[in-house]
């Protein structure tokens, strides 16, 4: 408390301390061995030895564009089609959830009470050649009848978007849930139609929960290789599959950690991308002036 007194400017430093030390160890210094991994030479069986190394990334660029292409294609899609069925779902549960609201929301979250591997596997038998839903797909013509839903790029994606809905419905409830419903009635009232209400109040008032969401949903989604791995085939893995397969099982620990560095540099270019087209009042979830 004397110290606070005497110097008052500490005590913002002294509320960051915790978060600040928990990102140097879990983050900041697994982060420089990491670079440090990407840049050595060698085997499991003859050791790695630092020797700068720097040709390993366009290496590694070079070899694996295919997957980093994907990954960004698959992770795009996931995360538009969760928006088209997110906003319509949080919009409901915000403006007409009424007593239903908790239940709605418990119902959105409930998923989570079962672990992500399960759910991932969950989707085997949802897609199954055999499966009741494959059945009625064929049924209505919308896959040939010997044609398959599982080990395509479609279950792929569809299983990711299923998987990270959640982030993208919860920041939207968010932002709609705060919107004031007297604008929506004074817009109402200057004759505003349905249409003109909801794209010239609504979403761009939710601007900081499509910000929130969309990051919240696209990075995890183009990082995922469970997905891949489980409901795919080769052709489909993604980059995340490449650099599990380099950690565990070819152990080319430099390439792995060179694609890991690749991926986050330019997942942190695209959101530096999204942010300035955004906004960033949007990014950190505050109005425009």
């Amino acid at each position: 408390m004397t110290l606070l007194r005497r110097r008052p400017g500490a005590l913002p430093w002294l509320l960051l301390a915790p978060g600040l030390g928990w990102l140097l160890v879990f983050f900041a210094i697994p982060l420089y061995y990491m670079a440090k991994v990407s840049l050595q030479q060698g085997s499991v069986d003859t050791g790695y030895e630092l020797t700068w190394n720097f040709g390993v990334y366009p290496d590694a660029i070079s070899d694996f564009s295919e997957q980093f292409v994907r990954s960004f294609v698959y992770g795009g899609a996931a995360t538009l089609l969760a928006l088209l069925i997110a906003y319509p779902l949080a919009y409901a549960i915000a403006f007409h959830g009424g007593r239903w609201r908790n239940a709605m929301l418990l119902a959105v979250i409930a998923p989570f009470f079962t672990t992500y591997l399960i759910r991932t596997l969950s989707w085997q038998t949802i897609l199954d050649d055999a499966s009741p839903v494959v059945d009625f797909l064929k049924t209505i013509g919308a896959i040939p009848s010997d044609g398959r839903v599982l080990a395509t790029s479609g279950s792929v994606i569809a299983a990711i978007t299923y998987n990270f809905l959640p982030f993208m419905i919860l920041p939207l409830y968010a932002s709609l849930e705060r919107i004031d419903k007297r604008m929506l009635e004074a817009a109402y009232d200057l004759y505003s139609s349905r249409r003109a209400v909801m794209h010239k109040v609504v979403i761009p008032l939710s601007a900081p929960g499509i910000v929130a969401g969309t990051l919240l949903t696209f990075i995890p989604s183009v990082g995922d290789f469970i997905n891949a791995e489980l409901l795919g085939t080769p052709r489909q893995s993604m980059i995340g599959n490449v650099i599990q397969s380099r950690y565990l099982e070819v152990t080319d620990y430099p390439t792995a950690a060179a694609l890991s560095f690749i991926l986050m540099a330019i997942i942190l270019v695209m959101v530096g991308v999204w942010a300035r087209i955004a906004g960033t009042e949007a990014l950190m979830g505050a109005e425009a002036r």
